[in-house]
C-alpha cells in the first residue's frame, strides 16, 4: 500500500520516475541493525547503486565498510572516500586492476575476492607489470561456497540448493588456496565470505507443499552451515590472521547473526525493500523504492495502459520476477503482455478509478535492479519531494 503522503507528493511530477519513500529507508535502517543483534553490516551497494542512499546508510552506526559488485565501482567509491571496501566478485577485469594496484589509498583500502589459483595468477600479473607498487600486497578475501547439498557425502553436487558460486567449499580446500596465498609474495589474506543465498534469498512464507519443503529445508541448511562453517574458518585461521569473517544477506540475519562465526553480516536489499521480500515470514520491512508511471490510454471498459513498466527481475523467469502493483489495488497485469517495454495494459476494479495522467506505482521484484532503468530517485519525505538523489546510471557508471 503506498500511503497518501507518497501518492500527493508525486501529483503533477513528470513521470515515469523512480521514487524513495526517505521515512522508509531510515526505518530499515534501523530494522536491520536491530535484526543484526550487534553485528557490524557491511553494505551491498549493488542493492542500492544510488551514491546518497549509500552515504546515508553508512552515516548509520551499525554499518560499516561496503560490498562492491566490481573492481571499477569499488574504485568508484574509494573516489568518493568510502573505505574498507569488499569486492564480492572475483574480477578478470585487468585494466581497473592495475589502476587499483597502482594507486597506494586504492590498494590498502580494497580487498579483492578469489576462490582458486588462477584468481591469483592473474592479480599477480598486474603486480608484476608495475614496478611503482613495489612490494606493496594486495589485500584477498576467500568466498567460500554456503549452498546446501542433502546427501553430499552419498550424492556429491547432484542436489545442489543454493547459488553456485565457489569452488571452496570445505575446510581442507580452503587452507589448500589460503596457504597458496601465504606463499606468494604480495598478498595478505584478511578475510572471508560465505553467502547463504538458499536462506537469505529464498522466500519461504506460503502455504503450498512448496513452501512447507522451503522452509524444512531452510532448517536444515541453517543447522549444517553454522557446524561447517566454523569448521572452515577454524581451519584457515590456522594459516591466517583474518580481519573479517563476512556471511548472510537480508534474509537471514536471524540466523546468521546468532550463529557466533561471522564477525559482520551482508545487506543491501533490505533498505529498498523489494517486492520479492513480502514472500518472507521471519521479517517484514517497509516499502521505500517505487516507479510510477502515468496512464496513457484506456483501451476498454475495465482496462487502462501505462506507459512502459516492462522492469522484470533477474532470475529464473517466473511471475515472482515481474514488478509489484502498489497502487490503486484491484489491478493485474494482462496475461498476454504483461508488463511492456512501452506499454503494460492494467486489468481489475482498479481501474474505474484511473484517468488519462494518473499514475500507477509499481515496486521493482529486486533492490538495486530499478537503479539501472533511471538517472535518479525522486526523495520524498513527510509528504514532500525534498531531494533527488543520482543513480550510478545517473552518473554514467554501469554495472
Amino acid at each position: 500500500m503506498v500511503s497518501s503522503g507518497l501518492r500527493r507528493a508525486l501529483k503533477g511530477t513528470c513521470a515515469p520516475t523512480a521514487v524513495v519513500d526517505l521515512d522508509a529507508f531510515d526505518e530499515n535502517l534501523d530494522a536491520l541493525a536491530q535484526r543484526a543483534r550487534g553485528l557490524p553490516i557491511r553494505l551491498a551497494t549493488k542493492s542500492l547503486r544510488v551514491p546518497a542512499a549509500i552515504d546515508r546508510a553508512l552515516a548509520h552506526p551499525a554499518y560499516s565498510g561496503v560490498l562492491a559488485f566490481s573492481v571499477p565501482e569499488a574504485l568508484s567509491l574509494h573516489a568518493r572516500g568510502v573505505r574498507d571496501i569488499v569486492i564480492g566478485y572475483p574480477s578478470l577485469d585487468r585494466p581497473a586492476l592495475t589502476r587499483m594496484v597502482a594507486e597506494a589509498g586504492a590498494r590498502s583500502n580494497i580487498t579483492v575476492m578469489i576462490d582458486s589459483v588462477d584468481h591469483l595468477d592473474i592479480i599477480d600479473d598486474v603486480r608484476r607489470s608495475l614496478a611503482e607498487a613495489g612490494a606493496a600486497s594486495v589485500r584477498v578475501c576467500i568466498d567460500v561456497d554456503s549452498s546446501f547439498r542433502p546427501a553430499e557425502s552419498c550424492l556429491g553436487d547432484r542436489v545442489h540448493i543454493g547459488a553456485r558460486r565457489s569452488p571452496i567449499r570445505d575446510g581442507r580446500a580452503a587452507v589448500a588456496l589460503a596457504r597458496q596465498v601465504a606463499a606468494r609474495p604480495g598478498f595478505d589474506l584478511v578475510g572471508m565470505m560465505f553467502y547463504e543465498g538458499q536462506i537469505a534469498g529464498t522466500a519461504d512464507a506460503g502455504r503450498t507443499a512448496r513452501q512447507a519443503i522451503v522452509r524444512l529445508m531452510q532448517r536444515a541448511s541453517i543447522a549444517e552451515l553454522a557446524e561447517r562453517r566454523a569448521a572452515v574458518i577454524a581451519a584457515v585461521r590456522e594459516v591466517a590472521d583474518l580481519e573479517f569473517v563476512n556471511g548472510g544477506g537480508t534474509g537471514s540475519f536471524e540466523s546468521s547473526s546468532v550463529e557466533g562465526t561471522l564477525t559482520e553480516l551482508a545487506a543491501g536489499s533490505g533498505l529498498f525493500s523489494p517486492g520479492l521480500f513480502d514472500g518472507y515470514t521471519h521479517f517484514r520491512h517497509r516499502p521505500a523504492a517505487y516507479f510510477v508511471t502515468p496512464v496513457v490510454r484506456r483501451p476498454g471498459p475495465g482496462w487502462v495502459t501505462v506507459f512502459k513498466g516492462g522492469f522484470i527481475a533477474s532470475g529464473v523467469p517466473g511471475p515472482d520476477r515481474l514488478p509489484t502493483i502498489a497502487w490503486p489495488p484491484g489491478l493485474e497485469y494482462s496475461g498476454l503482455e504483461g508488463p511492456g517495454e512501452v506499454q503494460t495494459p492494467l486489468t481489475g476494479p482498479g481501474t474505474d478509478s484511473l484517468r488519462i495522467g494518473d499514475l500507477v506505482w509499481f515496486r521493482h521484484a529486486k533492490a538495486g535492479e530499478l537503479a539501472e532503468h533511471f538517472n535518479d530517485f525522486q526523495i520524498v519525505s513527510q509528504g514532500r519531494i525534498r531531494d533527488a538523489w543520482t543513480t550510478y546510471r545517473g552518473e554514467g557508471l554501469v554495472l
